[in-house]
Order: C-alpha cells, then sequence, then structure tokens
C-alpha cells in the first residue's frame, strides 16, 4: 500500500489469526493500519497505539500476550488498539522509503497535509470522541538504554500513568507531531520505551503496564513523591547533518565517533568526555533546542578535532545503528529535573574515559 493510499481499516472483534501472527507477517491477516476495537467492563477505552516504527515489535507482542491471557473473557476495560506502520513492519524497518514517520504526524505536526498525517488525524478524532481513560504508545530503541517512559506535562495524572511502568521518566517538548503530544491533550498519556527489540523482558514488561491500565478503575490518585521517581527532561535533540558522513570504527569520515558511544545512554556524563573525533575543522554536530522557546547552549567542543562535551549532561538514544541516525537522531540530551520543572543538581558523574 503506497503512501498516497492510505486507508484505517476498524475491526470491533480481534482479527483472525492476529494473535499469532509475527509483526513481519501481518500484512497477511491486516488490510493496513488498523483500529481494533474491543468490548469491556468499563466502558471508558484504554488507547494503546504500536509498531508506529515498523521494527519495534514489542508493542505487537504485548497486546498479543495480553488479549491471549484474556482468551474468551470480557476485557475489564475497553481496548481501542492502533496499529501502525504494517507495510514498514513486512521489511523490518522503521519507516519505507517515501512514507512520514509514523510517529511525527500526528495533530500538531509540522506536515499535516501528508497522507501519514490524515490517517493519524482520524484515529485521533475517532479515540477522542470516545474519551480515553489513558493512552499507551510502546516502542523499542537501539542503542543501550534501560526501560523508560516519557510524558509531555508534569501533572500527577500524568506522572501516576508513567509511574505504573518505572522510576525513570523523561518530560519532553520536541519533537512535534508525536502520539503522545495529541493524545496528552484529552488524557494522560505516556510513551514507554521498551529496550532493544526482540527482547523478552521488553515484552513482558509491557505485558505488564497494558494489563495494570485494563484492570484499575483509576489512576492513583495520591500524589507522586520526588522519591518515587529518577525525573529527566530533554533539553537538546542532536543531530548529524545530512551531508556529513559518520563511523564508529576510526574509519575515515567527517565524525569518528567512539566505539562505545551507544553504552553511555543514561549516564551523567561530565564536561570535558569525549564522543571521538572531527574528520574537518569546519563539520559540526547539529543541536536542536528541547523546545520551541529554548536556547540552544553550547554542548559541545572541537578543539584539536576531539569532540568533548563542554558541561556535564545525560544522553538517551545514543546508537550506532546508522538507519536510525539518519531517519531521527544521534541522541538525545537531557538534565534531571525535580517535580516542579526545575533543573536539579546532578549526582555523582559516571567515570567514563575522556
Amino acid at each position: 500500500m503506497s503512501a498516497t493510499d492510505l486507508q484505517l481499516t476498524i475491526f470491533d472483534r480481534v482479527p483472525d489469526g492476529f494473535l499469532d501472527c509475527r509483526p513481519t507477517e501481518l500484512a497477511k491477516v491486516l488490510p493496513g493500519p488498523s483500529l481494533i476495537d474491543l468490548p469491556g467492563r468499563h466502558p471508558q477505552p484504554l488507547f494503546v497505539s504500536v509498531l508506529l516504527h515498523g521494527n519495534e515489535d514489542s508493542g505487537v507482542a504485548a497486546v498479543q500476550e495480553a488479549l491471549r491471557r484474556h482468551g474468551a473473557r470480557e476485557l475489564q476495560r475497553r481496548l481501542i488498539l492502533f496499529v501502525g506502520n504494517i507495510a514498514a513492519a513486512a521489511l523490518n524497518v522503521r519507516t519505507l522509503p517515501g512514507q512520514t514517520d509514523y510517529n511525527r504526524v500526528w495533530p500538531g505536526t509540522l506536515t499535516p497535509h501528508v497522507p501519514e498525517a490524515r490517517l493519524a488525524r482520524q484515529v485521533f478524532d475517532y479515540a477522542a470522541a470516545r474519551r480515553p481513560f489513558a493512552s499507551l504508545d510502546i516502542h523499542n530503541n537501539t542503542g543501550f538504554n534501560p526501560h523508560y517512559s516519557c510524558i509531555r506535562r508534569l501533572e500527577q495524572p500524568f506522572l501516576s500513568l508513567a509511574r505504573l511502568f518505572g522510576q525513570t521518566i523523561v518530560h519532553f517538548r520536541r519533537p512535534l507531531g508525536v502520539q503522545i503530544g495529541a493524545f496528552s491533550t484529552i488524557c494522560p498519556a505516556v510513551t514507554v520505551e521498551c529496550g532493544k527489540t526482540g527482547s523478552v523482558s521488553s515484552t513482558t514488561h509491557a505485558v505488564e503496564l497494558i494489563e495494570a491500565c485494563l484492570s484499575i478503575a483509576h489512576l492513583p490518585s495520591h500524589p507522586v513523591s520526588p522519591h518515587d521517581v529518577d525525573l529527566l527532561r530533554t533539553y537538546a535533540i542532536v543531530k548529524i547533518p545530512s551531508h556529513a558522513s559518520f563511523s564508529f570504527d576510526d574509519t575515515p569520515a567527517d565524525f569518528r565517533f567512539r566505539s562505545d558511544i551507544d553504552q553511555l545512554n543514561f549516564s551523567e556524563l561530565p564536561a570535558g568526555t569525549s564522543f571521538g573525533r572531527v574528520g574537518s575543522s569546519a563539520t559540526r554536530l547539529e543541536v536542536v533546542p528541547g523546545a520551541e522557546l529554548d536556547k540552544v547552549e553550547a554542548y559541545f567542543d572541537y578543539r584539536d578535532g576531539n569532540i568533548r562535551l563542554t558541561q556535564g549532561v545525560i544522553p538517551a538514544m545514543l546508537t550506532r545503528d546508522a538507519a536510525a541516525i539518519r531517519q531521527d537522531c544521534l541522541c538525545y540530551l537531557m538534565h534531571r529535573i525535580g517535580l516542579d520543572g526545575e533543573p536539579r543538581p546532578p549526582g555523582k558523574a559516571r567515570h567514563v574515559e575522556v
């Protein structure tokens, strides 16, 4: 199915073959992007989106397992499931050539007129009309990252929902057009990052979150304590210029990153930490502010051809996956914050070779 003829199919039951279908074979049981709207004893639905990126399969596996466990029994809460980029899943890639990223096209996107954005608007409007209880967007990532959740609003219902997944929570305001940005306007919403694809622990963790949200009548009402969470905020997004080359094995390139760069995620790195070397004095990383009104700080110094941090920072999503870097970014740079959103002093920085 091409981007120009995207159509949403809506099911009121689990399609035949869905529960035992591998993500790469979903095109055999679903005609394309699909909503599966299942009844439950509590009519206010839980909304779950999976496969916004075709090579991130933990969400599909988790939903399948949760539904298999329920068998023929009615769900405790109505479930609306969106299964997204089935065409990309067939080839086990994030997006197909010519597609717009399915997680950059939701209401608030910078590209509202592309076919994927019209599809996302249809999904959002369908869900919004049914007043969801909460929204879960389930992802995997590349590189070595802990399981963590992301929120767009520092409010108790959002923090309580994120806390159901774990202690590590990232508050972010960019990129725009993400699913969580749209759904945060209508209900508590969270994106969960379940580590690398194909991991049993990733699927198990996502199943536990889905089942918790289906079984509880209300999100926990007691305020989240600062001691209950490790709260961070994305302050900058680091991209490699489209014209620049890069390597991780010291092969000549515009950027020669250290080979273990993906091991640095979620570590408090001190100023002076090396990311690698730059091959040209004119080549620089692109550092995009993490919010519309933020100023871009100078995070990197390039003296003597070394790429070094100018200040302490906590990176996320550092990866050696060239396709992920080209389609998204090299990494996100974070600082720890309090529940009031104000920066907090860094903890003990991890010792790394600088």
